[in-house]
């Protein structure tokens, strides 16, 4: 039997908004400036990631 596997790839863990900005400032930095469409997807993705870290909701009460 076959799997569908997902094009969306899991984070291992969660990450900082802090960690996640590190990568988008990486991305843009290797790019030059300009993204291929290939780097704007994966920018995407690190866009929601950091959003999604950034929300009040993802802080966890110590």
């Amino acid at each position: 039997m076959l799997h569908a596997m997902s094009t969306t790839p899991e984070p291992a863990a969660e990450r900082s908004a802090d960690e996640v900005n590190e990568e988008i400032r990486a991305l843009w930095a290797r790019s030059g400036g300009t993204l291929t469409m290939e780097e704007r997807q994966v920018y995407q993705t690190l866009v929601l990631e950091w959003a999604a870290a950034s929300s009040p909701q993802s802080t966890k009460a110590a």
